[in-house]
């Protein structure tokens, strides 16, 4: 009974309560306003005169050729006149661009070389032609006189000789009468074993004492022995290099010399190759004051000792 009493005083209360709950206040309508599009400010470079530019020294040859050639500035108005400076003027130089601009002490090409006297062009060109001229082997680097056929007793003789007088600029003393093939393998022997031995000791090397080439004999001169390869002109005995100071490197007295023996063997080991044989001073007795290289060919390769 209680009970129910509660529940009909409650629902006679409702309106009274609900009328004393806060409720939420509606929001006002708002009108929004236009957009309004900001445009950023300019950005005004102003370009600041340079008065010195720090440039590395010139070397003495190159400012003696550059005497004269300064490219100077020249002055004219200012592209803005509206920007700090007004109407003001300025150095600007032949390369400006927008805000770059090279030292005024910049020049405008690159220095060139003067041109050779007209002698000196002379001069070279006759050289030229007589280096033709005198080529034998077709060969510049190899210069001499064609001899032709050469006939000697018996099997000697040579087809196709010619006198060496120099080969890659080194001259022989006295001149070698030999095929051509032995003189592009001399000249090869010059060309990678004398030269880079040799090197600039005594200012270079200058010519090559010859102390055989052409002539029809037996091996060692020994009576009854197998013609030489001499006898055919396709072989060549030095004794001695000469050097442009006057001094010599002989094979008798300095094979074993501590200032040019390794040299001298240097030399020996370059012409295993360009030649079929090869002997010094320890190949025999008859060779220890000399080389001998010859273009015998042989099925086993070069023959060195």
């Amino acid at each position: 009974m209680r009970g129910a009493a509660w529940l009909v005083a409650l629902l006679l209360a409702g309106p009274a309560l609900a009328q004393d709950i806060i409720r939420p206040v509606p929001r006002p309508t708002v009108t929004p306003e236009p957009a309004v599009e900001l445009t950023p400010a300019p950005i005004i470079v102003v370009r600041t005169p340079t008065e010195t530019t720090v440039r590395p020294i010139i070397r003495g040859s190159m400012q003696a050729q550059l005497a004269g050639r300064i490219l100077r500035p020249i002055t004219r108005p200012y592209e803005r006149p509206d920007l700090e400076y007004g109407a003001q003027t300025r150095p600007l130089f032949r390369a400006e661009r927008n805000l770059f601009a090279f030292s005024p002490y910049a020049v405008a090409q690159s220095p060139r070389p003067d041109l050779r006297p007209a002698s000196i062009e002379a001069a070279a060109e006759e050289r030229r032609i007589a280096r033709l001229r005198g080529q034998v082997c077709g060969d510049p680097s190899i210069q001499g006189t064609v001899v032709g056929r050469v006939n000697g007793a018996g099997s000697c003789g040579i087809e196709g000789a010619v006198k060496l007088r120099a080969v890659a600029g080194v001259t022989l003393s006295p001149r070698a009468t030999i095929d051509c093939p032995t003189a592009r393998a001399l000249k090869t022997w010059v060309e990678e074993g004398v030269l880079p031995a040799v090197g600039a000791e005594g200012g270079g090397a200058s010519s090559l004492r010859v102390v055989s080439h052409y002539a029809c004999r037996t091996r060692n001169n020994q009576p009854g022995g197998r013609l030489s390869e001499h006898a055919f002109g396709r072989a060549i005995d030095i004794a001695g290099i000469r050097l442009r100071d006057g001094t010599e490197m002989t094979l008798l007295t300095d094979w074993n010399s501590a200032d040019d023996g390794a040299q001298l063997r240097q030399m020996w080991r370059a012409a295993c190759g360009p030649f079929g044989t090869v002997l010094g001073p320890e190949s025999n007795r008859f060779h220890r004051d000399h080389f001998h290289f010859d273009t015998a060919r042989y099925r086993s390769g070069s023959f060195c000792r």
